[in-house]
C-alpha cells in the first residue's frame, strides 16, 4: 500500500461525493417544477405593433399554453433598449420578469455607454428564436436598376444619395452602417423616429435607401413602394426567393437579424433549463413556426443557453467593433 493511503477515509469521502451527487440530481427538478409560481412577464424594448413587439407576443401565446402560469408582454420603451434591460436585469432573478429583444442588444453598450448596467454581463440569453435578413429598399425614382447599378450610382456621386435610419443601435441604422462600411460608399443620413416614418419618404422619392427587416421591407416592395434590390442574408430568403443576396450585388458581408429571450445573469441553472425546454416545446409545434414563417422569419430556432450566449457574443464583438470608430 502507498505510504499514507488509508482505503476508509477514501471510501468515506467517495460515499459523501455520492450522495452529495444524488441529492444535486434530486434536487435540479425540484426546482425547475416550482417554476413559475406566478405570471411571467415578457419584456419589450419597443412599442406595441412592431415587429418585435409581435414576435414578443407569439412568443407569449403559446409559452401560455404549455406553462401553467400566463406569459405576459409589457412595453417598456427608451433609452435605445436600455430602460427595458435594466428594468429586467435588476429583477429578481427568479424567470418570472425575462426581455424579449433582437440584434439591437448587441450594441447597447457603445449606443448607452454610461449606461447603470451592463446588459451584456447582466442578462444572459435562454434562447435564440429566430433569423431574419434585412431588406435593401431603393426609392421608385432611383434610375437604377439593380442593386450592382445603385453601387456604381452612388461611387460616382459621393454624398449625392441619402438613406434613412432610425438611429440609437436601431436594425435599420445598424444594416446602413454594415453597408456603408463594407463598400466604402458614401450617403447622407437622414434620422427617423422609426421605420414607418422612413419608408414614407422612401415611397415618397425624399430619400433613395432604407434597410427594413423582412417582414415590413418585402410588404413595401410588393407594395410597389419602392424596390427590393437585395437581402443581407447569407442566402436568398424563402419569402422572397427573387431577392439576390448582398453578395450577389457586390456587397462583400452578410447580416441576420435574431431575436431572443433573456434573463437576469443569476437566474439559477434549472430555471434556465426549465424555460428553455418550454421554449423548444413551442418552437417546434408547426402553428408557431408558421407564425414565424408569416413574419419573414428564415431559421426558426431554440439554441440551448450556453449557445445562445456564444451566439451574443460573437455578435456583440463584430457590432461593437464596426460602431465604435462611429461614436
Amino acid at each position: 500500500m502507498p505510504p499514507g493511503r488509508d482505503p476508509c477515509r477514501e471510501d468515506d469521502t467517495v460515499k459523501r461525493l455520492a450522495l452529495g451527487l444524488a441529492a444535486l440530481l434530486l434536487a435540479w427538478p425540484a426546482a425547475a417544477q416550482t417554476f413559475p409560481d406566478r405570471p411571467v412577464r415578457l419584456v419589450v424594448p419597443f412599442a406595441p405593433g412592431g415587429a418585435t413587439d409581435v414576435g414578443a407576443r407569439v412568443l407569449a401565446e403559446a409559452l401560455g399554453q404549455v406553462l401553467p402560469q400566463p406569459v405576459v408582454v409589457e412595453n417598456r420603451q427608451g433609452g435605445a433598449g436600455m430602460v427595458a434591460a435594466e428594468f429586467v436585469a435588476r429583477a429578481p432573478a427568479d424567470g418570472h420578469t425575462l426581455l424579449f429583444n433582437n440584434t439591437s442588444h448587441a450594441v447597447l453598450r457603445v449606443v448607452v455607454p454610461n449606461a447603470p448596467i451592463d446588459p451584456i454581463r447582466q442578462l444572459a440569453p435562454v434562447a435564440i428564436l429566430s433569423e431574419m435578413p434585412m431588406v435593401m429598399l431603393v426609392a421608385n425614382n432611383v434610375p437604377a436598376q439593380d442593386g450592382r447599378e445603385f453601387l456604381r450610382m452612388v461611387r460616382a456621386a459621393p454624398g449625392k444619395f441619402d438613406y434613412g435610419s432610425t438611429g440609437g443601435g436601431g436594425t435599420l441604422g445598424m444594416a446602413a452602417l454594415l453597408f456603408l462600411r463594407t463598400t466604402g460608399l458614401e450617403m447622407g443620413e437622414i434620422p427617423y423616429r422609426g421605420g414607418a416614418p422612413a419608408t414614407l419618404d422612401l415611397a415618397a422619392g425624399r430619400i433613395a435607401l432604407v434597410y427594413d427587416i423582412a417582414l415590413t421591407g418585402l410588404q413595401t416592395a410588393r407594395g410597389g413602394q419602392a424596390r427590393a434590390f437585395a437581402v443581407t442574408s447569407p442566402q436568398r430568403s424563402p419569402a422572397a426567393l427573387e431577392v439576390p443576396t448582398w453578395r450577389e450585388i457586390g456587397v462583400d458581408s452578410e447580416m441576420v437579424v435574431w431575436q431572443a429571450v433573456f434573463a437576469p445573469a443569476a437566474t439559477p441553472a434549472p430555471v434556465m433549463q426549465a424555460l428553455h425546454a418550454a421554449i423548444t416545446r413551442v418552437q417546434q409545434t408547426e402553428s408557431v413556426r408558421k407564425k414565424w414563417t408569416e413574419l419573414g422569419v428564415d431559421r426558426v430556432l431554440a439554441t440551448p443557453p450556453e449557445e445562445a450566449a456564444q451566439y451574443v457574443a460573437r455578435d456583440v464583438q463584430r457590432w461593437e467593433g464596426l460602431m465604435q470608430p462611429a461614436r
